[in-house]
């Protein structure tokens, strides 16, 4: 007859403090009390199932005894245990208290285990309450549970509290990979990595588990073998995701969502899969967190190789698609085509991405070899024609290169206008205006730039870079261009609001030129005009914010689609 089979969870469970897992910061602790015979008379361990709670009990309750020298086999009737979960009542306390008033007769210690300990009654926990607090010295009380939220306060200011970890999936695999040698096992190791992630952090899990995969693999533990037998998802289906997601491939990852569901997967477990995989990538981007991502090597160094192809936006981004997902599937009627939507907008995302980069106006710089920009008439620009009087004039930074002089007084940076409303505006324009500006030294340009030239930019700039901005481009189309001397342009402007706008895009315009056109080394000062076509002496701000109006309707406009506040 064959001897008989015992589960890999009994026939490797602990009874040294060395072989139990994951747990050293508390078989550290409870040695050295008792080597230093400082035991107290009531103890909590609290944490997740099969971390080792009890295993740790068993072996305390040994340890606390073997000092004085006897054998294990005399410990046995100085250690009492009970399962709270079926032996709840006072009567079974009761009969606990009783005991507990004899002294043990082969040992110092009577240890009494209470696994469970939170089933316990309203009753049986007042029965307990007198004999925990006052325990005689033979006795010590070892309390067990999962859910520590449930024992009451009184209980727990009676005892020393050991919290219990979860153990890591590397320790897990590792101790998978000690019993699989005892047994005479051939495994993988990313087939134990499966396992082990597999347990959420319970060893007793993960030898069940172990146990299972073995009876339908046999002696060998393959990758394949393990993740068929586990119904759990291969990482390669996660990887090829995100290469989908990364070339844009929208079919593609429709497809692959098909063949999972084809295998049996719930879409709710892939998606969140999935936000786990992408979690792996950014962890795995910076050596300082790369610690927390718990896979075999091999995954490892895959997760390590796709992070560098994937932009962090990209991934964050994807993240919070993923979230949406995952708090609308349950509510949602047709859940196999949220997540195909979903699938669609991660595909979407660098598409999107490259669409914003443009808005942003980054061009390539400008090479000698390129033609030359096609001249323009600075009629073009739509700037209308009056009578002007030049006045305060204003200079700005280089559009290239150069700024002249303001006044003698010490230079400062002029601050960026904040607020929406027109008064607000006029209070920052106002606050500019006592600003002086900084100097800039000219560079010497190598050439001389035509008014053509210079308009024909200032124009290109205007419609590319400005047409999703209408404020900023009606200042620019309102712009009258005037050459002043060699490379040196005067920019005329109706107002010190025009001027404020004007000077907030005077370091893209230099990129833009310089980049663009080529044209550098030139300077351009700003400059405000008043008109006196018109002679009329405006008593109120209403007054001049209707005229303007009648100048320039966008003005208007542009006030009702920001939903700006006037303050007359």
């Amino acid at each position: 007859m064959s001897e008989q089979y015992i589960v890999s969870a009994r026939k490797y469970r602990p009874d040294t403090w060395e072989s139990v897992v994951g747990q050293k910061h508390i078989t550290a602790t409870l040695q050295a009390a008792i080597q230093k015979d400082q035991v107290a008379q009531a103890y909590l361990f609290t944490g997740p199932r099969g971390v080792g709670k009890t295993t740790c009990a068993r072996i305390f309750s040994k340890a606390v005894n073997h000092n004085l020298g006897l054998d294990i086999s005399d410990l046995q009737y100085s250690v009492f245990e009970l399962d709270a979960a079926s032996n709840n009542s006072v009567e079974d306390i009761r009969t606990i208290v009783d005991s507990v008033r004899i002294p043990p007769q082969t040992s110092r210690y009577k240890v009494y285990i209470i696994d469970e300990v939170h089933m316990l009654s309203q009753g049986a926990f007042n029965a307990f309450l007198k004999t925990l607090e006052e325990p005689p010295a033979h006795a010590i009380f070892i309390l067990a549970t999962t859910e520590r939220h449930k024992i009451l306060p009184t209980i727990l200011s009676r005892c020393q509290i050991f919290d219990f970890n979860r153990i890591r999936v590397k320790d897990i695999a590792e101790h998978l990979q000690y019993i699989a040698q005892q047994e005479g096992i051939e495994a993988e190791h990313d087939a134990l990595h499966v396992i082990a992630e597999k347990a959420d952090g319970a060893m007793r899990d993960a030898l069940s588990i172990f146990d299972q995969v073995v009876a339908f693999c046999g002696g060998k533990l393959t990758y394949n073998a393990v993740i068929e037998n586990l119904n759990v998802l291969d990482y390669d289906y996660y990887f090829q995701l995100m290469e989908m997601i990364i070339k844009e491939d929208i079919s593609g990852g429709l497809k692959l969502f098909d063949d999972i569901l084809a295998k049996g997967f719930d879409g709710h477990h892939f998606i969140n899969g999935f936000g786990s995989h992408i979690r792996n990538l950014l962890v795995c981007r910076d050596p300082k967190t790369a610690s927390l991502l718990e896979v075999s090597e091999n995954i490892a160094k895959r997760y390590v190789d796709q992070a560098v192809n994937s932009d962090i936006r990209l991934l964050i981004q994807a993240l919070q698609f993923i979230n949406e997902c995952d708090n609308q599937y349950r509510g949602s009627r047709h859940q196999r085509l949220l997540v195909e939507l979903t699938i669609m907008k991660l595909a979407s995302i660098p598409y999107n991405q490259r669409e914003g980069e443009k808005k942003k106006f980054k061009l390539k710089p400008f090479r000698s070899g390129d033609a030359p920009a096609p001249s323009l008439n600075p009629s073009s620009l739509g700037v209308k024609s009056s009578v002007v009087q030049l006045s305060e004039r204003q200079s700005v930074q280089d559009i290239g290169v150069a700024s002249p002089v303001v006044d003698d007084a010490k230079q400062k940076a002029i601050p960026k206008p904040v607020g929406l409303g027109l008064k607000s505006l006029r209070l920052n324009v106002a606050e500019q205006q006592k600003s002086a500006v900084e100097t800039v030294h000219p560079i010497v340009s190598s050439r001389k730039y035509s008014l053509e030239e210079i308009s024909s930019a200032w124009k290109a700039y205007t419609d590319e870079c400005l047409k999703n901005d209408l404020m900023v481009q009606s200042v620019f189309r309102m712009a009258e261009l005037v050459m002043l001397a060699e490379n040196h342009a005067e920019v005329r402007l109706p107002g010190s609001t025009q001027i404020v706008v004007f000077n907030e895009q005077r370091g893209a315009l230099a990129d833009f030129f310089r980049e663009r056109f080529g044209i550098q080394g030139i300077e351009l000062s700003v400059v405000k005009t008043a008109i006196t076509d018109v002679a009329i002496e405006y008593q109120t701000d209403k007054q001049k914010y209707e005229h303007l109006v009648k100048d320039y309707p966008m003005l208007d406009e542009l006030r009702r689609r920001l939903k700006l506040r006037i303050d007359y």
